[in-house]
């Protein structure tokens, strides 16, 4: 991200592209779960539509300008019609910093910008569509962001036990003891969970799950010809079996599946 020191701890990556010019090859994806937040605005399309399932035709559409939620599970979009657009890829504790509301209540979902900080959103539509440089459309969005920064500096930045216990879980996930963190946070169990969810948006197990499966997608992306059960193994998986629970659990497909329609983008699988 060449975005300034003081939005590094909680921005990312910050990205702007242009519409493609070919059709998309498929009308929906998978987006599957990566742990972080993200903030999208597209500018010359439809905005974004989810469907609540393969079944769903209809889906629930949003504004131009939508925040994703940290999830434990993929949802599905639509990739019909593509537009240009310019987004970000928020850290832990972004919700609290830049939005002033828990990680947990933006968790598993979407929701408009403009819930999130009124009338800014919409001026920050006009202002993106009004340049069509995809440098200076980034450059917009970080001083947007940077702009939230400074207006929220009343608000307490990332607890440092909880920093430290987030730290632990990123660093080796598979390996998460849940009553350790919270003995070292010199907490009860339950208010380290709820700490935990604030600032990760999910519960500390439940964002390991969604951690170790990110590097799993990073493994397969390196193995043209896995060894499932090794693959398993070294992953911090149980076994094989493990393994295809929780990729169908987190992608909607077992691994064979997804290995061999072979997404451009991890996390994004397409449907057809």
């Amino acid at each position: 991200m060449h975005g300034t020191a003081t939005l590094r701890p909680w921005v990312a990556q910050v990205w702007a592209c242009a519409r493609p010019d070919a059709p998309p090859a498929h009308a929906r994806e998978h987006s599957l779960p990566s742990g972080a937040m993200h903030l999208t605005v597209r500018l010359d399309g439809p905005p974004l539509r989810i469907y609540t399932g393969a079944a769903d035709r209809q889906g629930r559409g949003y504004s131009a300008a939508t925040v994703g939620g940290v999830r434990a599970g993929y949802c599905i979009k639509d990739t019909a019609r593509p537009a240009a657009s310019v987004g970000a890829v928020l850290r832990p504790g972004a919700a609290l910093a830049l939005f002033g509301v828990s990680a947990a209540e933006l968790a598993e979902g979407h929701v408009d910008l403009a819930d999130l900080c009124g009338h800014e959103a919409e001026l920050l539509c006009e202002r993106l569509a009004a340049d069509a440089d995809l440098g200076r459309r980034r450059a917009l969005l970080l001083a947007f962001l940077e702009a939230r920064l400074r207006r929220a500096r009343g608000r307490r930045g990332l607890d440092p036990q909880i920093a430290q216990a987030l730290a632990c879980v990123q660093r080796a996930p598979a390996d998460t003891d849940v009553a350790a963190l919270a003995d070292a946070c010199g907490r009860s169990h339950r208010r380290f969970i709820a700490g935990f969810r604030d600032v990760a948006g999910l519960a500390p197990k439940r964002y390991a799950r969604v951690l170790r499966f990110q590097r799993l997608l990073a493994a397969l992306a390196a193995t043209p010809r896995p060894a499932w059960a090794q693959l398993a193994l070294d992953a911090g998986y149980f076994d094989q079996s493990h393994l295809i629970r929780e990729f169908r659990e987190f992608a909607g497909v077992s691994p064979r599946e997804y290995a061999a329609r072979a997404p451009a983008s991890p996390n994004h699988l397409p449907l057809g």
